[in-house]
């Protein structure tokens, strides 16, 4: 099979012709079952792996971090054959086939041919580089914990509603601003259009720049004509780590700091900057730097680090969540980045799905995205770049979906018109799989690509489901099939393999509130900003919501918890080793859920 050998792929391209007959001579293959050791920590490094199908993963010799997944063509272990041992272990997850290279031969390309080992030496150094880079990731903990306040953010400038384009030019310039706040009119459309804004648009020179050379506004017209409507806020005395991922999620430079409807502040990028330049963290900034797979799978490789770090710092799950979420997002739009042509980036637009879609992962597990196409496009090589793509993601650590739940499948790849033709197939056919599609499609969360292609098709399955009670209460009937892990006492009950807390308490919650989310026309994705809408739209009260807020973030958190301890991603939890009071939290929490899932089964008029 050593014709099949692809020598047009660096470092391979780097040698003569010679070396190159050398190479395909000297090939050996060789296969291992999903599970078996390929290398063990200590053994010597005897030859050069280049993989030809399947996934390798590397892990620490103590087992406790995971440090590569590798794919098609991927090449390891160099550092073994240069310094004579293996310091880690590596074993196929899959059914894996590989090339192997004599260590001899190897290092007789490395001696004689300076670009093929110029190829390996840049790579380490880069590599190693970026491993100690994000060693020095410290003081995270620190920067969550800062609030906004006065330290932090440059008090506004705020102009009437009728102040012209002119006149606020003048006024930027004379006190140095870049950008000031205009309150809107108390008969303002637009503050009855998003009633939450607060009442206020903001106005940059750009904007005015813009206004003047582009658009041909008369230096009489009122600024508020040109001004952004509404402004991203925050509230004074709010975490500082909120404002960061606003400022990421959005990609905008300034923010308006309140206190209940009154601007006090405008914080801006520039100052985040300044504050952020005390901490080395900034895991975030070493994803938007990556020119490279490579690059980005160093960056993704620190989130478990950065996870540990923060739970044994006491940080709240939430916060964790939400950082989390923010960094995988990152990742995966710059995997996409990477992987998409330039021409057709913005003619497609990458989902993320289930947990990554509601914000609610925390350590990774399954890849579940889809993709929308543009109408109007034909891309040909489509499927041969999504099958690139879910390989990339599997190298930066997020493994392939059992159930096929990703843009290499064609089943999650569809027009834009294609995929509201599949919503209302489903909604019509009603069967337990249509169900369970449209749940994994109801989280759907644009993070790549054009992400305006996602809203007409949000918009058509929200017109499909609300108010629809038949379809609902097949719809909600999932989160209902789970028995509550409690016994006739009403103490916890758990299996000698552990409590399933996903099926005993996270999922009830969160796919019941998605059904109630779908009927009221909730365009919120995470379960606890939906339930605060619900609140808000009077579906839900205040305490009912604040308890399964509260029972959902323990669930969250105990699981954590024991993932961590225990290495793993499953959902279940070792209840012996539970105090006393964390048994009583969680059969108090389980008693809520219990409760939430016979409101549900009235308010859909379910029965067994």
């Amino acid at each position: 099979m050593s014709d099949k050998f692809n020598l047009q792929s660096p470092p391979f391209n780097r040698l003569t012709p010679e070396q190159q007959q050398s190479l395909l001579s000297s090939l050996d293959i060789a296969y291992y079952r999903a599970g078996e050791q390929v290398l063990c920590n200590n053994q010597s490094g005897e030859s050069l792996f280049i993989l030809m199908k399947g996934v390798v993963e590397e892990r620490s010799a103590d087992g406790q971090e995971i440090h590569a997944h590798y794919t098609n063509d991927d090449i390891f272990d160099v550092r073994a054959i240069l310094t004579g041992v293996v310091k880690h272990d590596y074993t196929a997850l899959e059914d894996t086939l590989t090339y192997l290279l004599p260590k001899s031969v190897f290092l007789n390309f490395y001696h004689l041919n300076g670009q093929f080992a110029a190829y390996f030496d840049n790579n380490l150094s880069t590599r190693q580089s970026l491993i100690d880079a994000a060693k020095n990731q410290q003081n995270l903990a620190e920067f969550i914990l800062t609030k906004v306040d006065d330290s932090v953010w440059q008090p506004p400038l705020i102009l009437p509603p009728d102040q012209s384009i002119q006149e606020a030019t003048v006024f930027l310039d004379l006190h140095h601003y870049d950008a000031a706040l205009i309150r809107l009119a108390e008969r303002d459309p637009r503050r009855y259009q998003y009633p939450d804004a607060p009442p206020y648009s903001i106005i940059t020179r750009t904007n005015l720049l813009h206004a003047l050379t582009l658009n041909g506004y008369p230096l009489s017209a009122p600024a508020a004509d040109v001004a952004t409507f509404p402004v991203h806020s925050i509230h004074d005395g709010d975490f500082l780590f909120n404002a960061m991922l606003q400022m990421i999620r959005h990609n905008i430079k300034r923010m308006v700091i309140c206190r209940g409807d009154e601007a006090v502040g405008i914080l801006d990028m520039i100052q985040m900057m300044s504050i952020f330049s005390t901490h080395s963290h900034v895991l975030t900034l070493s994803i938007a730097r990556a020119s490279s797979i490579e690059e980005l799978k160093i960056a993704a490789g620190q989130q478990n680090k950065l996870i540990r770090n923060l739970v044994s710092q006491g940080i709240r799950t939430r916060f964790i969540m939400d950082l989390i979420a923010t960094v995988n997002e990152q990742i995966i739009e710059k995997a996409f980045q990477l992987i998409v042509p330039p021409a057709m980036y913005h003619h497609c637009c990458l989902l993320v799905l289930g947990s990554e879609g509601r914000g609610e992962q925390i350590l990774r597990t399954d890849q579940d995205n889809a993709l929308i196409v543009d109408d109007n496009i034909q891309w040909d090589a489509c499927a041969a770049t999504m099958e690139q793509f879910s390989r990339t993601l599997v190298h930066l650590g997020y493994p392939l979906c059992p159930g096929q739940v990703m843009v290499n499948n064609t089943f999650w790849v569809r027009t834009q018109t294609g995929w509201r033709d599949t919503l209302t197939q489903w909604v019509m056919q009603e069967g337990p799989e249509q169900v369970m599609h449209l749940a994994i499609f109801s989280d759907a969360h644009a993070v790549a690509g054009n992400k305006a292609l996602l809203a007409p098709v949000q918009k058509h399955l929200t017109r499909l489901m609300a108010n629809q009670e038949v379809i609902l209460a097949r719809f909600t009937r999932p989160a209902l099939n789970f028995s509550s892990p409690l016994t006739l006492f009403g103490n916890v009950k758990s299996s000698k393999s552990g409590l399933d807390i996903k099926q005993g308490g996270i999922f009830p919650i969160v796919h019941g509130i998605r059904a109630l989310s779908l009927e009221h026309e909730v365009t919120e994705k995470n379960t606890f900003e939906r339930i605060q809408r619900l609140v808000h739209k009077r579906v839900l009260e205040q305490q009912t919501a604040d308890n399964l807020t509260e029972a959902l973030k323990l669930f969250f958190k105990f699981r954590l918890q024991q993932q961590l301890e225990y290495d793993h991603t499953d959902n279940l939890l070792n209840i012996e080793k539970f105090d006393r009071t964390e048994r009583d939290l969680l059969r108090h929490s389980l008693h809520i859920v219990k409760k939430f899932k016979q409101w549900l089964a009235y308010h859909y008029q379910i029965r067994d």
